[in-house]
């Protein structure tokens, strides 16, 4: 079972997602409405993919994925993120994000979300 953590303090964004996230049978989804409580549930469980909407009320997802990377280096993140590619790359740089994701990401983007993190899982358990 992967186990996903959608952060936004607004479901409604990430709604196309989960949606699209719910309809695998291997996928256990949850939610933090706050950066401050995506790292209270990441410090006391096992998350296999954090997705972070770009602002999360209390800090950005960029300042999230900072935080996680330094409680456990080894979770999963995407974000979303309306920046150019390039320019994504150049702020997210270090943070070993494994997607950025578009303004409402849906269907396509979860079936390509979940293709990276099983890639990600098997290349460290393989």
């Amino acid at each position: 079972m992967l186990k996903l953590l959608l952060v936004t303090p607004d479901n409604d964004s990430l709604s196309g997602l989960a949606s699209a996230l719910a309809k695998y049978d291997d996928v256990d989804l949850s939610w933090a409405e706050s950066g401050g409580r995506a790292l209270e549930i990441i410090s006391g469980a096992a998350v296999d993919l954090v997705v972070m909407d770009e602002k999360l009320g209390d800090m950005t997802g960029l300042e999230l994925a900072g935080r996680l990377v330094a409680v456990n280096p080894m979770v999963n993140c995407a974000l979303v993120s309306p920046l150019p590619p390039e320019e994504f790359h150049e702020v997210s740089e270090g943070l070993g994000l494994l997607a950025q994701l578009p303004i409402r990401p849906g269907k396509e983007q979860a079936k390509d979300l979940l293709q990276r993190l099983k890639t990600v899982k098997n290349l460290i358990s393989g």
